[in-house]
């Protein structure tokens, strides 16, 4: 697998690293990939949306008029679904839209995503990424040291306030954890950055 050049946190090559070639060097299966994409959006949804039946709708027990002699339709209800408030026909009604996938698939699908960032060339190694100060100017000046999309996922070991602080006002910026690295965010960011040690840890998990 080719090496990766690992940058400092001015945006500056620091050393090299070889990457996972059973992760990042895989061809990505577009298939198993837009499945994981459908159980994260699926699994968003709250399933609330109800509408009422003409049982549920209030009113409409007594017959409008009666059956003969109008001249009119004979109608039974003023809640049928043909009335103007009346009640609805074939409407949602309260559902989970949740679907599963196996373990298996759940991991092909971000060797998937990761492949197509290294692939690409949208994959960003630091070997450390501090902010250190709290202010969003400072964050946003570091990442100005790089050659970035606009969506850009950051990916580091561990948390820290600064960090925490520094980046949660920036629109489009995205800061996780090893263990808080999903298919759907990794697809969704136009840039991913992450650091050496938490580039190591993944591979661990991952390989």
């Amino acid at each position: 697998m080719k090496k990766i050049e690992v940058l400092n946190i001015n945006g500056e090559a620091a050393s090299k690293i070889e990457l996972n070639e059973n992760i990042w060097g895989i061809t990505p299966n577009d298939a198993v990939l837009y499945d994981a994409l459908r159980l994260a959006r699926n699994n968003q949804r709250q399933g609330t949306a109800d509408t009422k039946t003409r049982s549920e709708v209030s009113g409409g027990g007594k017959k409008p008029w009666r059956q003969k002699g109008t001249g009119r339709a004979r109608q039974g209800s003023t809640r049928a679904p043909h009335w103007p408030g009346g009640g609805i026909v074939f409407g949602p009604h309260p559902r989970s839209y949740a679907i599963k996938m196996n373990r298996k698939e759940r991991r092909l699908a971000l060797k998937s995503a990761l492949a197509y960032k290294a692939l690409e060339s949208n994959l960003i190694v630091v070997d450390s990424f501090n902010i250190e100060t709290s202010k969003t100017k400072d964050a946003k000046a570091t990442l100005a040291n790089f050659k970035t999309g606009k969506k850009v996922l950051i990916v580091v070991d561990e948390l820290n306030d600064n960090l925490i602080l520094s980046t949660r006002n920036l629109n489009n910026v995205l800061l996780l954890t090893v263990n808080e690295i999903n298919t759907y965010d990794v697809v969704l960011a136009d840039t991913m950055i992450i650091t050496e040690n938490a580039l190591k840890q993944l591979e661990e998990v991952l390989a």
